[in-house]
């Protein structure tokens, strides 16, 4: 696959807006402002193609990106404090909606930022996607801001919270050192294979 050639396709407000599932789906949850655009710019060799912000929510969209037969998916952030309780409730019934219906996603990439423990959002997802019988890898977000102590025991720690889940692989990533972005890549490839 050629992860250089991918271009925007749309944005959706609403699971009833999303076209239909015609081809594989590659897709980026998180928490708000762990870094999805960031990872998708890096793995993608691009500067500004997925928008990122230092403010976080700024994802509230399901937004498409159009690759070789393949479409990469970057879904709204969720557990933002400062969002209305309605904006919750309808990211929350949007990315429900996504992931349970009959959509073709052999992928999901789920992203934590490697510096804390899962959040209690993170670890819904987690059981989530565990209870659904997802394929999914869990990016480690922010491995940079770490020193290799840190770095040390932050992936030991993550690693044991994120086992009982059934992720396929624990990836400690950066997008400003380009750390894991080659294995992210690898996964994503091999699942549309």
């Amino acid at each position: 696959m050629r992860f250089d050639n991918v271009t925007y396709e749309a944005s959706y407000g609403t699971f009833k807006q999303l076209p239909k599932s015609d081809q594989p789906e590659i897709c980026f949850s998180g928490r708000s402002n762990v870094g999805k655009s960031s990872l998708l710019n890096k793995i993608l060799n691009r500067k500004q193609l997925a928008r990122v912000s230092s403010q976080p929510g700024k994802t509230i969209t399901i937004n498409f990106y159009q690759g070789d037969g393949i479409k990469l998916v970057d879904l709204p952030g969720y557990g933002y404090a400062k969002a209305s309780n309605a904006e919750k409730e309808r990211w929350g019934k949007m990315i429900n909606a996504y992931f349970t219906s009959d959509r073709n996603i052999p992928l999901v990439v789920q992203l934590i930022d490697m510096r804390h423990s899962p959040s209690k959002d993170d670890y819904q997802m987690l059981q989530f996607l565990n209870e659904t019988n997802a394929n999914f890898i869990v990016a480690l977000t922010k491995s940079d801001k770490l020193n290799k102590t840190q770095y040390r025991e932050a992936l030991g720690a993550r690693a044991s919270e994120i086992a009982p889940y059934g992720a396929v692989a624990v990836i400690p990533f950066s997008s400003k050192t380009g750390e894991g972005a080659e294995t992210v890549r690898q996964f994503i490839a091999n699942a549309v294979k």
